[in-house]
């Protein structure tokens, strides 16, 4: 005769977890500081489960992002556009560290610039 308890009592059940659940509790792990086995304890759910929830969000998540940008292309003209007043774009380096470049930088100096902020 055997000792194992086979009773519902005893069975391990599924339990269905709301998807507004579910996204609050991955949301609790990607807090600062946060840890998926802290946050699974504190919701009574199983860590790998938390784990498995953040892979499928996040490749939702990624599926749902475009991976085309409509792009112009004008030909060149012979005359060098004058450059607007406002004519400048910015470059974000190491999320800390921001370079402002108008029309008319040197190109080699940027170059320079960029690869120092990179070594940092």
């Amino acid at each position: 005769m055997s000792d194992v308890d086979t009773s519902e009592a005893k069975r391990r059940r599924n339990k269905r977890w709301p998807e507004a659940l579910k996204r609050e509790i991955v949301s609790a792990t990607s807090r600062p500081g946060a840890s998926v086995s802290v946050v699974a304890r504190q919701y009574d759910v199983n860590a790998n489960q938390v784990f498995a929830w953040r892979r499928r969000f996040l490749a939702e998540a990624t599926s749902a992002m475009p991976a085309l940008v409509p792009v112009m292309i004008k030909p060149e003209s012979d005359e060098k556009p004058q450059p607007a007043v406002g004519d400048t774009i910015e470059i974000e380096v190491g999320g800390d560290c921001r370079v402002r470049v108008g029309s008319d930088f040197d190109a080699r100096a940027l170059k320079r610039v960029l690869d120092l902020l990179r070594k940092r």
